[in-house]
């Protein structure tokens, strides 16, 4: 397990379990869990999901974008990464209320 801190300075958590399913479903993030927990810790865009969620963007190279979808405990100091995934469509994260920067 390798843990991180967002902006909100809360812990957030990426655990092995979690890690073999993003990568099973998003096979192109293989080799990439170091750039995944650095779109936390140093987003540059951050968005508030359906759920509560927050989707934090870095742009990538070649007109691409990495989110990756965690969630931060409102009550404790802590939180855990849902997913991850690239994209190119960030027109569709755009019509989200942005929360970060400001």
């Amino acid at each position: 397990m390798k843990q991180i801190t967002s902006i909100n300075e809360k812990q957030i958590r990426l655990t092995s379990e979690r890690w073999t399913h993003i990568v099973e479903e998003h096979c192109e993030l293989a080799g990439m869990r170091e750039e995944v927990l650095e779109t936390v810790v140093n987003p540059d865009k951050i968005f508030v999901g359906k759920y509560g969620e927050f989707l934090a963007v870095k742009e990538l190279s070649g007109g691409k974008f990495l989110i990756t979808v965690y969630r931060e405990n409102s009550t404790d100091n802590d939180g855990f990464v849902i997913t991850a995934f690239l994209t190119r469509r960030m027109s569709y994260f755009n019509k989200r209320v942005k929360i970060w920067p400001n």
